[in-house]
């Protein structure tokens, strides 16, 4: 059973190996969707919305949220940034009963990038 939750954050970037309009500074408002993959809980819950919504915060959005993405990562394309969260994430997801699934980042509503930790060990859903 999967469970997700979506987010929002403003932020600049700009693409330093981008050949194009991107390769100059400009921001977007971030779409974020977080999903956990895993088994109910006696409470009837893979995890607390309440508890994701935190672990976001803490590890995701108070560093992505209106910055500038290069001071973190060198190319902030929205692969790297799912790449990124991913790494923030998947570790305290964890327990025996679950794990991410799937970090979906938008930087439109109409262009994202979905992964799952195919390039991390541990595979995909």
């Amino acid at each position: 059973m999967k469970v997700l939750k979506e987010f929002e954050f403003d932020a600049a970037h700009y693409l330093p190996s981008y050949n194009g309009k991107c390769e100059h500074l400009h921001g977007h408002t971030y779409r974020l969707v977080v999903m956990v993959d895993g088994r109910p809980d006696h409470e009837g819950m893979v995890l607390d919305f309440t508890l994701l919504k935190k672990l976001v915060q803490e590890r995701v959005l108070a560093k992505l949220d209106h910055q500038l993405l290069n001071d973190l990562l060198p190319n902030p394309s929205a692969e790297h940034i799912a790449m990124w969260v991913w790494e923030q994430l998947s570790a305290v997801l964890a327990t025996p009963d679950r794990r991410l699934c799937e970090v979906q980042v938008w930087e439109t509503r109409t262009s994202g990038c979905i992964y799952n930790g195919e390039f991390h060990k541990g595979g995909t859903c």
